[in-house]
């Protein structure tokens, strides 16, 4: 799954503080590589459908059967290119279904627009409405 780096970071972040954690995750020219179970690719698109995913971030991009993905070497290299920013620790390492990341694509946009969006208890104010201070009485 191919996401924006600033919506992986997030994604990582819900995966990491309240989820199951993630499998391995790359970085890759500008872009964050969420490693994820054979057949999230066909799955998740139709679940970010049924969420009615909207236009204020980006659709994550699936990669499934017939496609190509850069794997970054194990050992760190030198240069600029794909790094792991999970590495996998284990031969077959756990990779995260098609439900579990929607549900941090879910839980990252919510955070998102939480962070945007300020609440109050108050109505919004009235420009054209008179004060009077009834604080000092006669």
């Amino acid at each position: 799954v191919n996401v924006d780096p600033v919506f992986g970071r997030r994604m990582l972040d819900k995966l990491w503080t309240e989820g199951p954690g993630s499998g391995p995750v790359a970085v890759h020219r500008g872009r964050t590589l969420l490693f994820a179970a054979p057949g999230t690719a066909q799955r998740l698109p139709a679940l970010l459908d049924w969420e009615e995913w909207g236009e204020e971030v980006p659709r994550p991009l699936c990669h499934g059967l017939g496609d190509a993905v850069t794997v970054p070497p194990l050992a760190p290299s030198g240069s600029a290119g794909p790094r792991w920013l999970v590495a996998p620790d284990t031969r077959h390492p756990w990779l995260p279904g098609p439900e579990v990341v929607l549900w941090a694509c879910v839980r990252a946009v919510r955070a998102a627009s939480a962070a945007d969006v300020r609440v109050s208890i108050f109505p919004p104010a009235d420009p054209g409405a008179n004060v009077y201070d009834v604080s000092r009485r006669r």
